[in-house]
């Protein structure tokens, strides 16, 4: 397997996003973190998340024998990390972030999300799946409101309806049934950054080998996005796991 992560801050003046890989013998793990910019100390919260799914990764006893109750108590324990950032401060101002994780056990993947951070499951430069954001244009576009080429145009397209941080309650958590990865699949996890500024086309059909190694085909899809936002590009990460023959441990 060859994973790679990038973080670009965009047109913002810092980077609230944090990604991450951890792998051990027998498993990979992938997380994309966005603080929201809205909030105060949205880049501790997506450090807070992230460094929490990391470690409980790497306490784990593996085989891990249910990936969603993993990755389900990963996020659990993220949010609380997080709400506790906030627990002297105002509800609204406390800090907050959306997320994407993605566990990889021999030939099998889930994935999870809160918010609009995204995974995708691309298999020959085509989506198979990807996750559907916590966000009100997504209800819109589950009624037939909208179409999916509305989204990215639509003035409430950065209204996210659950989070973690903030209110104590915990968020509801979007979870994959496991798939079968194939050779040559890969999966892709992002902050909204990225889907903002590129089409799920353009995102299915970011590596092709014979442009370059997954690294600079990443960073080239990255860069596209950032540039079709200009000047409001937001923080751009990414995080990306090929399965291949070829694909070599990054």
């Amino acid at each position: 397997m060859e994973t790679v992560e990038i973080s670009l801050i965009g047109d913002r003046d810092d980077n609230q996003d944090r990604g991450a890989i951890a792998k051990s013998d027998e498993a990979t793990l992938i997380v994309v973190v966005d603080g929201m910019g809205g909030h105060a100390q949205g880049e501790l919260a997506a450090q807070t998340a992230v460094d929490t799914m990391v470690h409980e990764f790497e306490q784990e006893s593996f085989p891990i024998e249910d990936g969603n109750e993993f990755l389900a108590r990963c996020i659990s324990k993220a949010h609380a990390a997080v709400v506790s950032l906030g627990g002297s401060m105002q509800l609204d101002d406390r800090p907050r972030a959306t997320c994407a994780i993605c566990l990889v056990q021999q030939d099998d993947a889930w994935w999870a999300h809160v918010g609009d951070s995204r995974v995708y499951h691309l298999r020959e430069n085509q989506v198979l799946t990807r996750t559907r954001d916590h966000s009100h244009v997504e209800v819109l576009l589950r009624d037939g409101v909208i179409t999916e080429e509305e989204i990215l145009s639509h003035p409430l397209r950065n209204f996210v309806e659950c989070c973690l941080g903030g209110d104590s309650a915990l968020p509801e958590i979007g979870t994959s049934a496991p798939a079968t990865l194939e050779s040559g699949d890969i999966i892709l996890a992002c902050s909204d950054g990225l889907w903002s500024g590129v089409s799920d086309e353009e995102i299915a059909a970011f590596y092709q080998p014979d442009e370059g190694s997954l690294a600079a085909c990443l960073e080239a899809l990255s860069f596209a996005a950032l540039d079709a936002c200009a000047p409001w590009g937001d923080n751009t990460s990414v995080a990306v796991l090929r399965v291949g023959p070829d694909a070599d441990s990054a």
